[in-house]
């Protein structure tokens, strides 16, 4: 079982938690970034392309712009990551868009978007809608290539992991005085109209996670999640399954009791997340296997600002940043290399606990096999 250990260390984002308003500039010029050309930028492979990471800066300061794309502020720490790039880059100014979006939404504003000044830059994107859009992405190379594990970056920079939280039940406490223990208490009559899950699973990683968890802890595993999609069948027959997409609102009003989430999205919507969040929201991890799923970072090919983009990329594997990953209960990609050479915060690291050693994830082609059972059987599963 995993312990509560794992997750005490969270409280921490209720300070960095910072709210921002999504928007998009229409006057960027990229013509010219510095003493870069845009076309330059955007073949970059590494911060050596740039002359450094000294010419990255001012190529990047001279785009002025940035646009990144599902990042609510909650999420993983991302409200004190944006603010923290802005203070740290006061000439670059960051456009969010779409917080409350999927990864699928970030493909398709790619897209609809192409050639514009609103076009996203980054996609902090799932493995199985990754995959499906592999020409999307442009390949880079952060400078702490080597913190990251061989097994979670592509080899030419295309894509690199980021961090991962674990699959969680939330559940309000003055609601649910009774919490579950196992998955077969979400059928039960205590559970009616109470149960959602963060989105469709055909489009969001998160919520296909949820379906994850459901198939290993029915007897599926990650090559076979059909137990999983049952498992909602069950749930929507027994009228327990809430087509609705939780949020903090949501959750405040009482409309979604029950929410499957990454634990730290969980914990950031409870006591941890400061007085706006629920006081009454606590974080389940069931006994038995855990489920993880790193998010994975990557530029896109035709980012408006690709300084900025490879920028971003930069600061993100700092180790102050990964820092600010595991401050918020994910488990940052460079991790390890971080606890060997003593740039952790121990501290934090302490309070979360280190990764279970039963957790799963799903390798990039168990995902797309995944991607395609749910495709073609969850609507049905679910009418």
């Amino acid at each position: 079982m995993i312990t509560t250990r794992h997750l005490a260390g969270v409280a921490v984002i209720a300070a960095v938690a910072i709210s921002l308003t999504a928007c998009a500039s229409s006057n960027t010029t990229t013509a010219q970034a510095g003493s870069i050309s845009k076309a330059t930028a955007e073949k970059a492979t590494s911060a050596q392309d740039f002359g450094g990471l000294d010419g990255l800066v001012k190529a990047a300061e001279a785009e002025g712009q940035l646009n990144v794309i599902t990042l609510p502020p909650s999420w993983a720490n991302y409200g004190a990551i944006i603010a923290g790039f802005e203070k740290k880059y006061p000439k670059i100014h960051i456009n969010s868009a779409n917080p409350n979006g999927s990864s699928a939404d970030e493909v398709a504003a790619a897209k609809a978007q192409k050639g514009q000044s609103t076009a996203p830059d980054v996609f902090d994107i799932g493995t199985a809608v990754l995959n499906q859009n592999l020409d999307l992405m442009a390949p880079y190379k952060v400078s702490n290539w080597a913190d990251i594990p061989d097994a979670d970056k592509d080899p030419n920079g295309t894509w690199f992991y980021d961090y991962t939280g674990l699959m969680s039940i939330g559940y309000d406490s003055s609601k649910i005085t009774t919490p579950p223990t196992s998955l077969t208490d979400l059928l039960g009559p205590a559970y009616k109209g109470k149960v959602a899950i963060k989105g469709n699973p055909t489009q969001a990683n998160e919520a296909a996670s949820a379906v994850y968890l459901a198939a290993l802890q029915s007897g599926g595993s990650a090559d076979d999640i059909q137990p999983g999609i049952d498992f909602f069948h069950k749930l929507k027959a027994a009228g327990n399954f809430l087509s609705v997409l939780p949020t903090q609102a949501t959750v405040n009003s009482g409309e979604t009791p029950v929410v499957f989430q990454w634990s730290y999205n969980n914990l950031a919507w409870g006591p941890a997340g400061g007085s706006s969040a629920n006081q009454n929201w606590k974080t389940l991890i069931l006994p038995g296997t855990a489920v993880g799923s790193y998010y994975n970072q990557a530029i896109n090919v035709d980012a408006p600002h690709p300084a900025a983009a490879r920028l971003w990329e930069e600061y993100l594997y700092t180790p102050e940043v990964q820092n600010l990953f595991l401050a918020s209960g994910a488990y940052p990609a460079t991790l390890a290399a971080m606890v060997a050479n003593k740039t952790v915060d121990q501290t934090v690291l302490d309070k979360v606990g280190a990764a279970p050693a039963n957790l799963v994830q799903l390798t990039a082609d168990q995902a797309t096999k995944a991607a395609t059972l749910l495709a073609s059987g969850w609507a049905a599963a679910i009418k």
